[in-house]
């Protein structure tokens, strides 16, 4: 973990606020604390865009979140509404029961659907859910997010029963994406080991709600 700066750490996060009951006052907090911080983006539900005094923040909001059980179309339609309302990535949840049954073909198009809404140079996230899937599964799903024209995949909602992020998972998914795509970790990691772990694993972005005390974990 030495060799990780908190400057170079804080420049991998995306410090979110993803909770239901959050209020307009928590989400400008949130964009203060991160600014404070200097993390790379702030994450939040496509309701409370626009953002105000983001500064050089990069603003992601989130599509067919938490469940994934929505059409394609309506998950591509709040992705291109949460770009018009200044989002710069989406974060979009694949529609698990497509992966879980093998229609692999029907999550990549989902995935597609939601990439021609909200082209380049909107990054794109995929939320695979890899703790509800097997290590094939894993794969199978991150091949589909890459021939759909996916920036990074990521691994968790942080809402599923089944868990969050794990170094299994991500090394899973790393070594599918070949450094193609960029892998983001999220869900579970609340200290500076568990984040240097998953860096070390490929992860190339952190999804974090509690930036400050894993960061403060890193030295400058």
């Amino acid at each position: 973990m030495s060799s990780l700066s908190r400057t170079d750490v804080a420049r991998m996060v995306d410090h979110t606020l993803l909770k239901p009951e959050a209020t307009p006052e928590q989400v400008a907090a949130l964009v203060a604390e991160a600014r404070q911080l200097g993390v790379l983006a702030v994450c939040v539900s496509p309701s409370q865009l626009p953002l105000e005094d983001t500064g050089d923040l990069v603003v992601a909001a989130v599509a067919g979140f938490p469940s994934g059980a929505h059409k394609s179309e309506v998950k591509a339609a709040e992705a291109a509404r949460a770009v018009a309302d200044g989002a710069q990535e989406i974060d979009m949840v694949i529609d698990l029961s497509l992966v879980l049954t093998g229609r692999y073909d029907a999550c990549e198009a989902e995935i597609r659907a939601v990439r021609e809404a909200v082209p380049a140079p909107t990054v794109l996230k995929v939320i695979i859910e890899s703790a509800a899937l097997t290590d094939d599964q894993i794969i199978a799903a991150c091949r589909a997010a890459e021939a759909a024209g996916a920036d990074f995949v990521k691994t968790s909602t942080g809402f599923h029963p089944a868990g969050g992020a794990s170094v299994r998972a991500v090394e899973v998914m790393a070594s599918t994406v070949g450094g193609r795509l960029g892998v983001k970790a999220s869900g579970g990691i609340r200290d500076a080991a568990t984040a240097a772990a998953m860096i070390e694993a490929g992860a190339t972005r952190l999804g974090l709600s509690g930036s400050a005390a894993v960061l403060d974990g890193f030295a400058d």
